[in-house]
This record gives structure tokens, C-alpha cells and sequence, in this order.
């Protein structure tokens, strides 16, 4: 899994890059850490945030996320550490998405 490059939003402004969406990457976790996702397929696709955390020994679940078809565009996140970090590197967030077809990525943070 590829990290994508976190990109911080200034007060003077961003233009972020994106890129083209993999079957799986990882994004760097944090209060202030969240994921854009655009989707231009024809199709509808889901993005999924894989949930390490546990309460009480529960497993809490996967953040799980539609983005709309042709002019889908989603902010996802904040991508908590408590919740989302591997238990690899305590750092990092898993990322999957249904379809890769027409969609782009950046991770931000604020």
C-alpha cells in the first residue's frame, strides 16, 4: 500500500493534486487529517477506512463511505488515530475503494 503525500491547507489557500486512485493506500492519521475523494465514473463507488480500534473488546467498525457517480466528490475524515491507525505503524490509515475507474485522491490536513 502506497502512502499518499498529506498536503496542508494554508491560510493563504491550496490547490491540492490528486491522484489517481490504487486498490489500496494509506493516508497519515490525525485530528486534523481527511481524505478527498472525486469520483467521475458513471458508477457510484465506496471508499472504506479500515477501524483498528476496539471498545470493551468490540471491534469498531470500518468507515464506510459512498461517493457518488459522474460528479462525486466526498470529504472523509477527520481520520482519527484512536480509531484508524495500524497497529503497524500507529500511524497510518488503510484505504480501499470499490472501483478505481475515473477516481482521484489527496489526502489533506488542516
Amino acid at each position: 500500500m502506497a502512502l499518499l503525500a498529506q498536503q496542508v491547507i494554508a491560510r493563504s489557500g491550496l490547490t491540492p493534486t490528486y491522484s489517481a486512485a490504487a486498490g489500496s493506500t494509506t493516508v497519515t492519521c490525525g485530528d486534523r487529517s481527511f481524505l478527498h475523494v472525486k469520483n467521475t465514473n458513471g458508477s457510484s463507488m465506496t471508499v472504506t477506512v479500515t477501524a483498528t480500534a476496539q471498545v470493551d473488546g468490540q471491534a469498531v467498525a470500518d468507515l464506510v463511505v459512498t461517493v457518488p457517480a459522474t460528479t462525486g466528490d466526498k470529504m472523509i475524515g477527520p481520520l482519527l488515530g484512536r480509531l484508524f491507525a495500524s497497529t503497524a505503524d500507529g500511524t497510518s490509515a488503510a484505504i480501499t475503494y470499490s472501483s478505481t475507474t475515473g477516481v482521484t485522491v489527496a489526502s489533506l490536513v488542516i
